[in-house]
């Protein structure tokens, strides 16, 4: 598994995935991320004042919280969609 990237290899003869979840045999599916408090608190913090980051501000964000920069666009791509079904 490639930590910095998020992903996590899938065993070529494994069918964890499967064409019933979108994935094919021999690609690699993103690990779920699991954010830690501190994380989240900053992230929301952030969200309140924004609802939409830069790429520079998501590149800082993303440093910061030792995160990758998708990691980021996809916690506010959630956060986001959250808000908009809570309205």
């Amino acid at each position: 598994a490639d930590e910095s990237s998020g992903y996590e290899s899938e065993s070529a003869g494994g069918e964890r995935g499967g064409a019933a979840a979108g994935g094919s045999r021999g690609r690699q599916r993103r690990a779920r991320t699991a954010f830690t408090s501190e994380q989240v608190c900053r992230l929301e913090k952030t969200f309140q004042r924004q609802k939409y980051l830069g790429a520079t501000e998501r590149r800082k964000l993303a440093a910061a919280l030792q995160l990758s920069e998708i990691q980021i666009k996809t916690w506010f791509q959630n956060r986001r969609m959250k808000l908009k079904r809570q309205i």
